[in-house]
């Protein structure tokens, strides 16, 4: 999983959609979710940023608990899923946010880009 940082961050959200993970080393949490965002990373890209190295950019975004995924497209946050959920429910949250057809359309051209 690329990791995200002050220099990166800004030009990473930038272009089509990308999951972010909100994260810290010490957050169990966060490392229960690593595996779900594994399998997430085959369908839409996922990055992740260190809120205790980044606080900055955590706090331009509002980001209080972790672990806190946001997807990003051009730029701007799309929405977000606080704490530990199922694969299952960030299918369907991605299926609500993404344009229709996009997620699928995401998976096919990774893996064709494989």
């Amino acid at each position: 999983m690329r990791e995200l940082d002050d220099a990166t961050f800004d030009s990473a959200i930038d272009g089509g959609p990308l999951l972010v993970d909100f994260w810290a080393p010490w957050c169990k949490p966060c490392r229960a979710i690593e595996p779900i965002l594994d399998e997430l990373a085959a369908r839409v890209p996922v990055a992740r940023l260190n809120v205790d190295e980044h606080p900055a950019i955590a706090s331009r975004y509002s980001v209080l608990s972790i672990p806190t995924v946001m997807l990003f497209a051009r730029g701007e946050s799309q929405g977000k899923v606080v704490g530990v959920r199922p694969l299952s429910y960030f299918e369907s949250w991605l299926a609500e946010v993404l344009p229709a057809g996009q997620l699928d359309g995401l998976a096919a051209q990774g893996q064709h880009d494989a």
